[in-house]
């Protein structure tokens, strides 16, 4: 008997993506899957349900009902929790740390639940990088918010007026979404540099024509995040830090870790520090902020520097972030259908990494220990 997958239209405010395009439908129709889905659910990526030839469409709650698999955007609300049946299985970005009652919610019903931001970060498990995929979404963004909120050129301008100096922008933080911002910011003619604790990036930061700013602190981290810094080592990256800033005329901050608040970086007396009129481009407003002053999903005017907290930007380009999402949940789940049945491999350090909840158990230790307490 054929697995069923089953996707559903996002309901979390403001989610406009969607996850599964019509490309990865066809493509799971080819391994022999039946895929259900609710109607108008790609519309707000645009991808309205004539584009969907291989699909049938069905109701939430028959969805729900009957797919041997879910696969999401966001995490699952308690009444889709309680409606799908025991022993489903259900892929997306499930924010444990944020949402421990979707966790409980998963235990308790027994459902077999994975979480995209726990994909091991190995070479094999590249294409299954959601993190990676959505984050140069919003790297790309957050430097077109800078240029727009910016009121000054962006790029250097000869005009009959005279000669108009290129805007300096800084991006702080050089993962996936500091590195896009930088390419970005680059492209648009901004004179950009760049800090990352992690010493590794600078070659990164080098190719991309951006300057890599030196501290002296390195911070190398286990699974490509950094550690923490001791008291010493974050007053020195501080000092340097604080005297870039109040150079710059936009500033991207993107350093963040999953599952734990953002680090702060940019401090209330840097801002007061940096010239009238410029801006803050904080992307790691979700986890906290990277800037004291930052408020979630707003513009902060502080004196005369705009501080902006963008939320989900990869939702503000629907379009291709759902295509990259879409093409990461089929590489997760493919080797899970083998001849078209559902066959996870527990020995398989990518799907043993990404389980959140199975056969009635938090499998993630993390998680485990944060709602109930480490093991004695």
């Amino acid at each position: 008997m054929s697995v069923v997958v089953g996707v559903l239209s996002e309901t979390a405010a403001k989610e406009t993506r969607v996850a599964l395009v019509p490309e990865i439908a066809a493509k799971l129709k080819s391994l022999g899957v039946r895929v259900l889905m609710e109607r108008g659910a790609g519309a707000a990526a645009h991808f309205p349900d004539d584009l969907y030839t291989d699909v049938e469409f069905s109701d939430a709650a028959t969805i729900l009902g009957t797919a041997d698999v879910i696969l999401k955007v966001q995490p699952p609300s308690p009444a889709e929790i309680a409606a799908l049946r025991k022993g489903a299985v259900i892929i997306g970005f499930m924010q444990a740390y944020a949402r421990p009652e979707v966790v409980r919610a998963l235990e308790e019903r027994g459902i077999t639940s994975f979480a995209m931001e726990l994909v091991p970060r190995i070479s094999r498990a590249q294409s299954m990088d959601a993190l990676s995929s959505q984050a140069s979404v919003a790297g790309y963004k957050a430097a077109l918010i800078a240029a727009d909120t910016l009121e000054r050129f962006l790029p250097m301008l000869t005009t009959a007026a005279g000669t108009i100096r290129p805007a300096s922008v800084l991006v702080i933080g050089a993962g996936v979404a500091g590195l896009q911002a930088i390419a970005t910011a680059r492209r648009l003619g901004a004179v950009v540099e760049a800090y990352d604790v992690r010493s590794a990036t600078k070659d990164q930061i080098k190719s991309l024509g951006a300057k890599f700013i030196e501290t002296g602190v390195s911070a190398e981290g286990a699974g490509g995040y950094a550690r923490e810094l001791t008291p010493e080592e974050k007053a020195r990256q501080q000092e340097v830090l604080d005297a870039r800033i109040a150079a710059s005329d936009a500033v991207i901050s993107t350093a963040s870790v999953p599952g734990r608040a953002a680090p702060r970086i940019i401090l209330k007396a840097a801002v007061e520090r940096m010239k009238a009129g410029s801006v803050i481009v904080d992307i790691a407003a979700e986890q906290g902020g990277n800037c004291e002053l930052t408020r979630p999903g707003e513009t902060v005017l502080h004196g005369s520097v705009k501080i902006v907290g963008p939320l989900n930007l990869p939702a503000s380009l629907p379009y291709h972030a759902s295509e990259m999402y879409s093409r990461n949940l089929f590489n997760f789940l493919k080797p899970a259908l083998p001849k078209g049945e559902l066959a996870i491999d527990w020995n398989d350090e990518v799907f043993a990494g990404a389980v959140l909840t199975h056969d009635g158990q938090i499998k993630h230790e993390a998680t485990r220990n944060a709602l109930e307490g480490p093991k004695t």
